[in-house]
């Protein structure tokens, strides 16, 4: 018989190992593929979702680069290369791929964007993990398709673009800038509607307050930078709404709309 006790959750290889019988490498070589299968599984039966992501292989460091910085810029998140949408394990094909998101970290983040890896074989094939961390240095940018360099935020299962009133809510937090609101008539107006509807866009701010783009999305960031409104992202729109006082916190959030 042999017990296991298990030092880090996260770390399914640093085991304690206590024999109670006779036992040699070979069992416990069995033991511990059998931990890698069923750590590994256990993720994948997960499904992709904001802190997971799939990949069946890595040919392009810049479409890498934006995953991580994405992860980064919200609250971390891993990838599991080796493996399909539908969670199928194919396993990686060579060294390269680990190779191709060291150059993504290093070449195509900025500010370079730290990740750990680790490598567990499953069925026979090998796995990797590329873990991220959620960044204390936000915002981190990486290039589009075209080559600009933009930031990049984590959605439910998605990749998307951050926005100005996000960037400049990340600049008031890296600065600690302090921010003072004047309850003037454009203020009004948006906590009037935010009180008897669920949500408004920046579009919808301009126009009940009759303010240009830029002035509504400057009072929106005092808002969130003080913990009155967050911020609801969706693929096709944003969306800012009201934080109750028993959800407020002293970090910011970025809420996808399926967690509301």
């Amino acid at each position: 018989m042999y017990v296991i006790t298990r030092l880090k959750m996260n770390n399914l290889m640093e085991c304690y190992w206590q024999n109670t019988e006779n036992w040699d490498n070979r069992n416990i070589s069995k033991m511990q593929k059998k931990i890698e299968t069923h750590y590994i599984k256990k993720l994948i039966e997960q499904g992709e979702h904001q802190q997971l992501d799939f990949k069946y292989e890595i040919s392009d460091s810049k479409k890498i680069a934006r995953s991580l910085v994405a992860f980064a810029n919200t609250d971390g998140g891993r990838l599991l290369v080796g493996v399909k949408d539908n969670g199928a394990i194919v396993g990686v094909h060579s060294d390269e791929e680990f190779y191709m998101v060291e150059g993504a970290s290093k070449m195509y983040s900025r500010p370079e964007v730290s990740f750990a890896v680790k490598k567990w074989i499953v069925d026979g094939k090998t796995i990797l993990e590329i873990i991220v961390n959620k960044s204390n240095n936000r915002p981190h940018s990486a290039p589009d398709k075209d080559g600009k360099w933009l930031a990049y935020i984590r959605v439910v299962d998605q990749n998307l673009l951050a926005n100005r009133v996000l960037l400049q809510v990340w600049n008031h937090q890296k600065r600690n800038i302090a921010v003072a609101i004047q309850y003037t008539e454009p203020e009004r107006c948006l906590l009037s509607y935010l009180n008897e509807n669920k949500t408004i866009t920046i579009s919808k701010f301009c126009k009940i307050a009759k303010i240009n783009r830029r002035v509504a999305e400057k009072k929106l960031v005092g808002f969130i930078v003080l913990n009155i409104i967050k911020i609801v992202f969706t693929e096709k729109q944003t969306y800012y709404e009201l934080i109750l006082s028993n959800d407020s916190d002293s970090e910011l959030e970025i809420y996808p709309i399926n967690k509301l």
